[in-house]
């Protein structure tokens, strides 16, 4: 597995630069955003340089191909994660964007005083903070599942959480801090006892195993770009075509109106009639070449090159005196492991470890309620991906070390 993980890392043109401190790249910040490897680099050079033109409104020979590629890209999207039909991907500026779709539309369409939406406490602020002020808007009620000790959903509590009253039950599939990768099946399952949609937001599970939103019976599944070794400023939303027909639009402008008078509009089929305006021609077509990229290596390689390297650095980074994992064990969580070490803020964790080379996150990573569950303010976070080794993890682990000495731990 090591074998190919060196030949992927030759597609990743930045891997090979070294840092301010004249340190060998060691980036262990995927959970924020992946690399991108020399096909979707090229991908976006080409639409720059060969047919740089706006979709869908040109007849001519540039605006065709433009229309061809990105249009081409919805369909690999379609089938990466097996959507029935490519009008049920929209294209948005990321799952922030596909989320607040959703609750702006949907929710707005169909939440009442007495109705109730069910979170979780793992949630990133992208799936609590749209929600919150939807409730201060609209008068529901937003009720979430907490969290164990051990990074898990308090599944004890969805007899009490999940009722008729339940409209909406909105979850993450993988936590981008605890590292856990939730039930989907059962959730599901709970929320459809009581007649409840279910919205997924998958930004940390898309990039990283493979994903079926049909077998999922996902209503809505969100997830992002850069995440996935593609560019920034786009992201899909997908959703069962009879939910995204009643939904109302998002927002008016170009490419989302079917007619126009001064009277009043009529709305376009899907999947424009989401995405008013020139879209992110450039990203579209980047994010079509990341799926091909991702699809050529293969995501069952992916999951198990991550868990590898995963329970490889849970078993390093548990030798660290002080050291604190957030989370489950290796076998119930993703790719990435936030922590803590006794006496030394996660931003000078972070700093330190510059110094070697290891780009880490410190912070909150937008979970602010989730950190303060477990009584923290913040955390370092080690993320890993398709091009990442057993080797960086031994120079993470020796710059912890560092680190400790620094501060005379």
């Amino acid at each position: 597995m090591q074998d190919r993980t060196e030949l992927i890392r030759q597609d990743f043109p930045i891997l090979q630069r070294t840092v301010a401190s004249g340190a060998p790249l060691v980036y262990l910040d995927n959970a924020a955003s992946s690399q991108k490897p020399v096909a979707v680099i090229q991908a976006m050079d080409d639409y720059y340089r060969r047919y740089n033109a706006n979709v869908h409104r040109g007849v001519h020979t540039l605006s065709e191909e433009a229309t061809a590629a990105f249009e081409g890209a919805r369909e690999k999207v379609a089938r990466f994660i097996h959507a029935p039909h490519s009008r049920q991907v929209i294209f948005t500026r990321g799952t922030t964007e596909s989320i607040n779709l959703v609750a702006h539309t949907w929710g707005r369409a169909n939440l009442r005083p007495g109705d109730e939406v069910l979170i979780t406490e793992m949630e990133h602020h992208a799936n609590i903070v749209p929600w919150q002020i939807l409730r201060d808007q609209l008068g529901f009620t937003l009720r979430y599942v907490p969290v164990t000790d051990q990074g898990l959903l308090d599944l004890d509590t969805l007899d009490e959480l999940l009722t008729e009253r339940t409209k909406l039950f909105c979850f993450v599939h993988a936590s981008n801090v605890v590292g856990t990768i939730n039930p989907v099946d059962e959730l599901v399952a709970r929320a459809r006892a009581v007649g409840a949609r279910v919205l997924i937001d998958g930004a940390q599970s898309v990039p990283h195993m493979a994903v079926d939103v049909q077998a999922l019976d996902a209503d809505f599944f969100a997830f992002s770009s850069h995440k996935l070794c593609g560019p920034t400023g786009i992201g899909v939303l997908y959703g069962k075509r009879d939910l995204l027909e009643a939904m109302p639009p998002f927002m008016g402008g170009g490419d989302m109106i079917r007619e126009v008078t001064m009277a009043g509009s009529k709305w376009n089929s899907l999947p424009y009639k989401f995405e008013a305006g020139t879209p992110a021609i450039a990203e579209g077509i980047g994010l079509g070449a990341a799926v091909d990229y991702l699809q050529s290596v293969g995501m069952d390689w992916v999951r198990a090159h991550e868990q590898e390297i995963t329970r490889y650095a849970y078993d390093r980074m548990s030798e660290v005196e002080g050291l604190r994992i957030l989370g489950p064990g290796p076998e119930q969580r993703g790719g990435l492991i936030a922590f803590t070490l006794e006496g030394v803020h996660p931003h000078d964790i972070a700093a330190l470890l510059d110094r070697s080379g290891v780009a880490v996150r410190a912070g909150h990573h937008c979970a602010a309620p989730l950190h303060a569950r477990y009584g923290i303010p913040a955390s370092a976070r080690a993320s890993f991906y398709l091009y990442n080794t057993t080797a960086e993890v031994d120079v993470l682990v020796e710059a912890l070390h560092k680190t400790q000495e620094v501060f005379a731990l």
